[in-house]
Order: C-alpha cells, then structure tokens, then sequence
C-alpha cells in the first residue's frame, strides 16, 4: 500500500498514458486480385487498390511475356497515382499438361467414342484428335489409366470435363475412349493422368523467364 502511493501521489512521476495508434498492428489479412483482360487496366487496378486488394496475382497458365508486362506497368502507374502499397503473386505454370486448342472452338466428345491425344501441336483440335502440350505422354502410360479432361481441373460435371480411359498406345500417340459425353469451352483445358509420373521439372524454363520478368 505504502508502495502504491508513493508511486501515484506524484503526478510529475507518472508518464501520461497514450491509446495505441489504430495502424499499430499490420494488417493480418491480404486481399489477393488477378490482373486479367478485365481488370489490368490502371484505372481498374487503382479502383481494387483503393477497395483494398494488397496482393496483385498473375496468372501465367495464360497470356504472353508481352501481356503480362503491360500489366505489370500499369500497376506500378496504380500505385504510385494512389500510393497504397501492393506485392506480387506469381502464379507460374509448373509441369502442367494441357490441350492445345488454337481455334479456341469448344470440342464436343461423345460417349463410347474415341479420342487421340497427340503430341503434334500443329494439328486442330477435334471431337477425335486433342493435341497436347508434353511429348512423353505415350511413355507414361499404359492400357487402362486414366485420364481426365477439364478446363483448369476436373470438375466431375458430366457436361465440363471428360474423363478417359487409355485403350491402345501408337508410338508417341495415346488412344482413349471417352467415358462420358461433355464439351470443352475455351482456351485452357487442363490434362491430369491418374496415378502416373510425369517426367516434367517442377520449374520450367517457362515459369523461370516469368520470375525474372517480375524482378
């Protein structure tokens, strides 16, 4: 008690207690936004600064070294106009398998039809031919694996992905009978082999550029 008042009965003693600032602590939580066609122009960046976004996210599963730079500029021009802080996502690639589909037509496949997926990039992609993007497809597989289609990943929607069942490999080529009627639309259509290893780097030269791009 005697200690007590000695320590409060002088005012000139005691510092003058402040409330914590309300910026004391850093925000925990990050708003993550992906500069796509719709959303990369400055005006739209510095209107997702000012919403809050502090994560900009680039997708390179699609669009150019060309593409992406331009966003990159615009959104250094977004935040120095509204001077909020932003970091970078890179969302690269990896050893993912894709079909290739250059006309960007959507592909109907039909129940108990077959389909071959190819390597050869410089075919069009129809209802019977997928062109892929990885050359060792034909020597990872075997008779009865499966393989699933899809835009991004399989859904399981029996309308948006296709699942395979491989029937017959022909030198680089692999046969499959689709085991479910669906139409791919769009531009992305994501390939995963069932309990298979693809002999794919984990960094490709591709998500290496990217990275370098950023810097």
């Amino acid at each position: 008690m005697h200690r007590f008042w000695s320590l409060c009965g002088s005012a000139t003693r005691i510092p003058k207690l402040q409330s914590p600032s309300t910026n004391f602590f850093p925000a925990l939580t990050k708003i993550v936004g992906t500069l796509g066609p719709k959303s990369r122009s400055v005006e739209a960046i510095s209107g997702c600064l000012q919403a809050g976004m502090s994560v900009a996210r680039f997708d390179f599963s699609w669009g150019d070294a060309e593409f992406h730079q331009e966003s990159l500029e615009n959104l250094r021009m977004a935040i120095k106009s509204t001077k909020k802080l932003c970091a970078l996502m890179l969302d690269t690639v990896g050893p993912e398998l894709q079909v290739v589909n250059k006309t960007e037509h959507p592909i109907s496949l039909e129940e108990d039809s077959t389909v071959v997926l190819t390597p050869d990039q410089d075919k069009e992609a129809t209802p019977n031919l997928l062109p892929i993007n990885f050359t060792g497809l034909s020597e990872a597989v075997k008779t009865g694996d499966t393989i699933f289609i899809g835009e991004y990943l399989f859904t399981g929607s029996e309308t948006t992905s296709v699942w395979l069942e491989v029937t017959e490999v022909k030198g680089k080529d692999v046969v499959c009978l689709i085991k479910n009627s669906a139409t791919l639309a769009g531009s992305l259509y994501t390939l995963h082999a069932s309990q298979i290893r693809i002999e794919l780097p984990t960094l490709t030269d591709k998500d290496k550029e990217a990275v370098m791009q950023s810097c």
